[in-house]
This record gives structure tokens, sequence and C-alpha cells, in this order.
């Protein structure tokens, strides 16, 4: 007998509890995925060696974020209309919007995997990627972005079931997908001599392991978010409303990673012992974004889920909340990363030379974390409100084009100091953006872009 599943609306108790309650699943779900590239430098840079180590990290790692974070973000537009059409419980344009949305993944997969073969070796070339990193990085992106739907289609329905509430399905998943991931690589890197190949192999398997399993469940529920292949469909009302919030934060994405790869290629030019080390302080540098954006996807979940019911005075209190959680783990943090920091490095590496160089990047911008974490929160917020543009200039604008002149001075040429100093500089700017425009712009007004303006414009072309 067909049953229905729990109602997971958060439109109603106390705020700080639902907060954590829905944020603890994403933070343990970001780290089992960080755990898919963590544990490649683990065994790559143990058994292989720190080129392959800087093959499979640093500018690999920032080319997948610049055509995955795209699309991703992209999806983050389709994350916020469903939980609007959820908070305000209008369940056939729930529906219509998931199968949407899982439309809108599909395509996105196709396209990343041929964007990804076809401009592989030009972007490792653009930002200058050592020579004798070069085959390995280029096999290893190969490899991986030919597993891209899989990848999209598992973020997309992750992003399903945070909008409806459910934060403990895209856990459970990813748990499962980073076991596997972690036999995979000592299967084809630690006993099978697949080397860089190897790595890559057992993240697209996993990968594609957790979006079949995703994909299930979504199909097994009993309510008005079940899923039903026949209805995958492109609805342009919806696309269109999905599209102009998820648009300028894929905007966003690209920008990022484009002031990152120019922070990469000047890391480069460094040599093969500053790209090592700025691998390894990457794998350091998520567990940071692991927490920031854990309570990124909180805010923007909860506010979209409130701000469709119109619950406004809750979406305002909400904030507040996340800043004290958000800013208390941040100074833990900082304090952990500035102790420990050259132990973790030694998980990593053993070459003294590039833990060296890794502490100098550390202690230049872990102490100017706090900086950031009210762009994530507010941009966050705007997010689940329906607001992207100006965030978007922000972002684009402070960060990207603060990045970009600050690199593009010769007077940082020749320092890995004075290039990582580009973090806490844009941050502080933006910083001062976003709490002018949170506090005078009235994010929360209704828009002609709402739920409830594409609700009539759906019901009138039925």
């Amino acid at each position: 007998m067909n049953t229905r599943v729990k109602d997971t609306r958060i439109t109603d108790g106390i705020i700080w509890k639902q907060i954590l309650a829905f944020f603890f699943p994403i933070l343990f779900g970001t780290f089992f995925q960080m755990l898919y590239n963590t544990f490649d430098a683990i065994i790559v840079g143990q058994f292989l060696g720190k080129e392959a180590l800087a093959a499979v990290g640093g500018g690999t790692g920032t080319m997948i974020n610049l055509i995955i974070g795209f699309f991703t973000g992209i999806s983050s537009g389709a994350t916020v209309v469903i939980s609007q059409f959820y908070g305000c419980a209008n369940k056939d344009q729930t529906s219509r919007a998931i199968h949407n949305a899982i439309a809108i993944s599909i395509i996105a997969g196709i396209i990343i995997t041929i964007l990804g073969l076809v401009f592989t070796n030009p972007l490792l070339q653009l930002i200058k990627t050592p020579e004798d990193i070069m085959p390995l990085a280029s096999r290893y992106l190969k490899i991986y972005f030919s597993g891209a739907i899989a990848i999209v289609v598992y973020n997309m329905v992750a992003g399903i079931f945070r909008a409806i509430g459910d934060s403990r399905h895209p856990l459970y998943f990813l748990i499962i997908g980073a076991i596997l991931n972690i036999l995979f690589d000592l299967l084809f890197v630690g006993i099978f001599p697949f080397g860089v190949s190897g790595a890559a192999f057992a993240t697209v398997l996993s990968q594609i392991v957790s979006a079949f399993l995703s994909v299930i469940a979504l199909k097994r529920r009993k309510d008005e978010c079940t899923l039903s292949f026949r209805k995958i469909t492109i609805n342009s009302t919806i696309v269109s409303k999905m599209l102009t919030i998820g648009f300028p934060a894929g905007l966003q994405s690209v920008m990022y990673n484009i002031s990152n790869m120019l922070i990469q290629t000047k890391v480069n030019q460094l040599g093969t012992d500053a790209a090592a080390a700025w691998a390894a302080y990457g794998k350091l540098d998520m567990i940071f974004w692991m927490i920031i954006n854990a309570f990124g996807l909180s805010i923007t979940t909860f506010i979209g889920q409130n701000y469709g019911a119109g619950k406004i005075n809750r979406c305002k209190s909400s904030v507040h909340t996340v800043f004290l959680l958000c800013g208390i783990s941040t100074i833990v943090l900082e304090v952990i990363y500035i102790v420990f920091g050259r132990y973790a490095y030694m998980i990593f590496v053993t070459d003294k030379k590039v833990i060296e160089l890794g502490m100098e990047i550390l202690l230049t911008i872990a102490p100017f974390f706090f900086t950031y974490i009210s762009i994530e929160i507010l941009s966050g917020a705007c997010r689940g409100a329906g607001k992207t543009i100006l965030p978007t200039i922000f972002t684009v604008v402070g960060i990207c084009g603060t990045r970009v002149l600050w690199l593009l001075s010769d007077y940082t040429s020749s320092s890995l100091k004075l290039i990582m100093l580009s973090y806490p500089i844009s941050w502080t700017l933006v910083t001062i953006c976003f709490f002018i425009y949170y506090s005078y712009g009235n994010i929360y007004e209704a828009s002609k872009g709402s739920t409830y303006h594409i609700r009539r414009r759906i019901e009138r072309k039925q």
C-alpha cells in the first residue's frame, strides 16, 4: 500500500534547531564528498609522488570547478524554485519544477562531457601547467569529464532533496559513494598500476553509484516529489525562472574559478613544489569551504521555503542565527589550522619544501577566513529569496575583478605570499558591499518572478 512520506517543510518551529538539523547532514555529506578528491590525493601522493599529486589537485581541481561549478550554479536556481513552491504547498508546481530540474541536469551533463573532452588540453596549457605533469593531468580530467552526467544528475537530485527539507538522503548516498571511492582507489592505484587514471576511474564509478541511488530514492517517494521518467520535460516558464536565478550563480562560479585559474597560473610559474603545496593546501582549505557551504545551502533552502510561504520575519531571524553559528565555527577552525596545520600537510606529502610552502599559504589565508562568511550567508539568503543579480555583480567585480587586478601586477609575480593576499583583500571588499545591500536592498520584496507569479502564468497557459 502506498504511504506518504514525512512532511519536511521548515516553515514552522524553532529556527536554530531546524537549521542545525538541516545543516549537519549537509556538513557530513559535504565531508564525504570531499573524501572523493582528498583520498585521491592521499593515495596518489603517497604511491605515485608529488608530480602525480599536482596532476590530480591544483589546476585540475580548478578546471573541474570551472565547468562543473557553472552548471551547479544553474542547478541552484532549480533548488530555489522547488523550495519556494514546496514552501507554499503548491503540489502541482513542485512536481513540475522537479521534473524540469532533472531535464536540465541531463542536458547539462551532456554539455559538460563535450566541453571537458574538447577543452581539457587547451585549458591546461592556458594555466601553464608544468610539462612534467601535463600528460597526467590531461588523462585524469578526460576520464573525470566522461562521467559528468552522473555527477551533475546526482548534484541536482541532492539539491531537490535539500529543497524539500530532506538533507539526510544525500548524506546516505555520499557515504556509500565515498566508501566505494576509497576501495576503488586502493584497487586501481594501490594494487593495480593504473596511476592517476585509476584515481579518476575510482571517482567516476563511485559518483555513478551515488547518482543511481539518489534517482531511485526520488522515484520511490509517494508524494508530489515523486520522480516519473515520463514526466521529465521542459516547461519554458519554470525553466526561465530557474535560469534567471541560477545563471547568475553559475556565472559567479565561473568568474570565481577564472580568478582561481589565474592564481593557479601564477603558482605554477613558481615551480612544481609550489604547485604541489597549493594542491595540498586545497585539501585543507576544503574543510573550511565544506562548513561554509553547508551553512550557505542551509540558509538558501530555509529562506526559500519560508519566502515561498510568505514568512519574512522568519527569514530575517534565520540569517542572524546562521551568522552566529557560522562565526563560531570559523574562529574555531582558524585556531586549529594555525596550530596543527603542519601536521595536516604530512598526511598528503612528505617533501619538506612542499610542507614549508604549504604553511606559508595557510598562514596567509586562514587567519582571514572570518572575512568571507558574510558573503556566503548573505548571498545564500538572496538566492533563497530569488534575488541574484546584484549579489553576482558584487562577487564578479569585487572578488574576481580585485584578484585579477592584483595578480596582473608584476609586484606579485615572484612571491607566493603576495599571490595569496588576493583572497583576504577581495573578501573584505565584497563583505562590505553585501552588508550594505542586505541592510538597505529590501531583498524580501515580492517580484514578478516570485512563485506566485509563476503559478499564475502557468495556470493561464492551461
